[in-house]
């Protein structure tokens, strides 16, 4: 490791260079470069360039005003094995400078696929994202459609993150933050008629990070985010952790079948747990108001309501080879020593905790989270929050019990359905951030005589099923009764084919807005290709380079030629056949639409 000290000599004029010099930090494949120089004030700003292109010209990087008293550099070219993701193995390479100034340390690295830098210590002044060009933006925006496509001078004032870029056709970018450890979660900020972003949070020791990709499914596809936080602490055993498809019994209320009235009821959830054992689905969410209503002080999260009725689920669910969530509102979880609730329901058994409506500012609200995230790992027990929860900052490397949360709007969540073109967003923005519960996969698009929300869903059969297979996520929670998938077998094939860890994942291709084809290799080495379109209906060809040697059972579902998701939700069509890695799948999208292909290897 090289260490030297540097003084910024502050005789010479604005933007002066370390010894003449601006301090470049190149990306393994030398194709990214973060550059930093230093003004004669003190005040460190860097540049980025992609390909030879600068992307963000001189920004700020640093607090207040510094003398750099010396810097260190080194590589990391390691590989990453994690418990659960979207691959089995992910290199991790970058080149990292950290700069002592005196007040502050900053420390930057670069990767093949995005660059980073992290300020340890207090100070004020913004970070800055000065982008070289007015390109075009897309926004996290909460539960609601993302803000976008704007140009990046159209902004009013306050953004979320993700913030994803298009600099031009093969030229993409991505905002966001990794490691927040304690503190605000990013807000970026600008004014109208400027192309320069700011963070308007109140400072932290996070990793602010800058993706890039050639084309927006790379944006998806890197892993940067998890990388830049660090792995298990040595005494914690993670091997518990066991990804996978997740029935519900929120929206099952208020079915009807022959014979039987779907209830939030203990016959109910045997029905679900029965149905889950079948076909290899791993868990069962038990959502609100089981053990009382739940927002109500009264209602104890461990002896209220259906406590009684949950424990012999659990057993129950246990004998079946299948795990039970429990859902803990804020309301309960504060009110009742926490410790003692989350150790509770470890000693039943229970396989999760589903956390909601979490109240307390941004800062608050991420201290809960974490002090929530540590204690379920304690109790063995998976976590996801919902209800405007803290952006994912890669936490699943740290913490891999952490395994999905609703950093989108879920489908039919707040009596509201989403729009195709929002699901075709949303995967470009929101699921850079990492995992996402938007609880995709209903085989009944009326929802009559459901309790919680009765409309008709904006989808086809078809495009449902692709997306639960697009969608990253650990915990997979699909919403619909057993009754209704059965009455789409292939469609259930296709469900239940989705056996985790993903071994591999890869966007092979997709238009911010438009359409998405997604790939992801099973444990058991299957492949399951998704595809959804928004609005408009499209033909995509489907190359299956990606499948190497060998001969492959095809099992293709995509709409019927009458298929729209605003008349006709529940046409498709299924075809098999034989293919290897040359051929070519053609398939139709209708409006709204989508299609979904399982490949088993002859």
């Amino acid at each position: 490791m090289q260490f030297r000290t540097l003084v910024c000599l502050l005789s010479l004029p604005a933007l002066v260079l370390f010894g003449g010099e601006p301090m470049v930090t190149s990306s393994p494949d030398g194709k990214l470069e973060i550059a930093l120089t230093c003004d004669e004030k003190g005040q460190l700003s860097y540049t980025f360039r992609a390909d030879g292109a600068e992307l963000i010209k001189a920004s700020r990087a640093g607090y207040d005003q510094g003398v750099l008293s010396g810097t260190a550099r080194r590589s990391e070219n390691t590989l990453w094995k994690p418990i659960w993701g979207k691959r089995a193995v992910v290199p991790e390479q970058y080149n990292e400078l950290k700069l002592d100034m005196n007040t502050y340390q900053l420390v930057v690295r670069a990767y093949n696929d995005g660059v980073a830098f992290r300020i340890l210590g207090t100070g004020s002044g913004a970070v800055e994202f000065n982008f070289a060009g007015d390109y075009t933006a897309w926004y996290y925006n909460g539960e609601q459609h993302n803000i976008g496509p704007e140009k990046l001078s159209a902004n009013t004032g306050r953004r979320l993150p993700v913030m994803t870029i298009q600099v031009n056709n093969d030229s993409y970018l991505a905002v966001h933050e990794a490691f927040l450890e304690k503190g605000e979660p990013l807000v970026l900020g600008s004014k109208n008629g400027e192309t320069r972003f700011y963070s308007i949070s109140n400072p932290s020791e996070s990793w602010k990070v800058i993706l890039f990709g050639r084309s927006p499914g790379a944006l998806i596809d890197s892993h940067l985010i998890e990388l830049l936080n660090p792995t298990p602490a040595a005494d914690m055993d993670f091997s518990w952790v066991k990804p996978g498809v997740a029935v519900w019994d929120w929206r099952i209320n208020g079915a009807k079948v022959p014979g039987f009235d779907y209830k939030m009821s203990l016959p109910s959830w045997i029905r679900m747990v029965d149905f889950a054992a079948e076909n290899k689905i791993g868990y069962l969410v038990l959502d609100a108001d089981w053990y009382g209503k739940e927002h109500e002080k009264e209602s104890n999260p461990t002896v209220g309501g259906y406590a009684g009725d949950a424990r012999k689920l659990i057993q129950y669910a246990k004998d079946k080879g299948v795990g039970v969530w429990l859902y803990l509102n804020d309301v309960g979880g504060r009110n009742y020593p926490i410790e003692l609730t989350l150790k509770t329901y470890s000693s039943w058994g229970a396989a999760g905790v589903k956390y909601g409506y979490m109240k307390g500012s941004p800062q608050e609200k991420n201290a809960w989270t974490q002090q929530i995230t540590a204690l379920c790992a304690k109790n063995k027990l998976l976590c996801a929050f919902h209800d405007g929860p803290v952006h994912p900052y890669g936490q699943m490397r740290t913490w891999p019990n952490a395994v999905t949360r609703e950093y989108c709007h879920s489908q039919l969540d707040a009596h509201r359905v989403f729009e195709p073109k929002t699901f075709v967003t949303a995967v470009y923005v929101n699921m850079v951030a990492g995992p996402l519960d938007m609880n995709n996969g209903l085989a009944d698009l009326t929802q009559a005589g459901r309790v919680d929300c009765p409309q008709k869903v904006p989808s086809t059969l078809a495009g449902e099923g692709a997306r639960t297979i697009i969608v990253f996520s650990g915990a997979t929670v699909i919403p619909d009764i057993p009754e209704n998938y059965r009455k789409h077998p292939e469609i259930l094939e296709f469900i239940a084919a989705q056996q985790m860890p993903w071994q591999e994942s890869k966007t092979l291709s997709g238009v911010i807005g438009q359409h998405i084809v997604m790939a992801r290799q099973a444990k058991d080495g299957a492949w399951l290709i998704g595809a959804a379109t928004n609005e408009d209906p499209r033909e995509l060809d489907i190359p299956l380079a990606f499948l190497g040697a060998g001969d492959f059972n095809a099992l293709i579902i995509e709409d019927g030629a009458d298929s729209d998701y605003r008349t006709q939700r529940e046409s498709y069509k299924v075809s098999r056949s034989a293919v290897k890695a040359t051929d070519v799948i053609h398939v139709k999208l209708a409006p709204g639409g989508g299609a979904c292909v399982l490949l088993k290897k002859r």
